[in-house]
């Protein structure tokens, strides 16, 4: 079972988007590095995860909350759910800029 995952997690690597924003204009979108930060994941590569893209943790903490809200409601969902957008996107933007510099 694990040889054939791996098989599978390693033929995405083929299938990957590139950024249009990168082909077209040249400079790295707030986006570039999430596929391969999510296949990182995958492999179990945590740090390298983090490394190419560290608004995934976020990210994943943002939809992992609101698939278990949609589950079960939670009490102040709503205020959990604004903190974490703007920690993920606040993530995004940080590591955005700190691309340029």
């Amino acid at each position: 079972m694990r040889f054939k995952a791996l098989v599978i997690i390693l033929g995405l690597e083929n299938f990957m988007l590139p950024c249009l924003t990168k082909q077209i204009i040249g400079i790295d979108c707030p986006g570039c590095g999430l596929q391969r930060s999510a296949l990182f994941l995958l492999k179990g590569e945590f740090w390298n995860a983090f490394h190419m893209y560290p608004a995934i943790y976020p990210m994943l903490l943002l939809f992992a909350f609101l698939g278990l809200n949609k589950l079960s409601p939670i009490k102040y969902s709503n205020s959990i759910t604004i903190t974490l957008m703007i920690s993920t996107v606040g993530f995004i933007l940080t590591n955005y800029i700190l691309k340029f510099i």
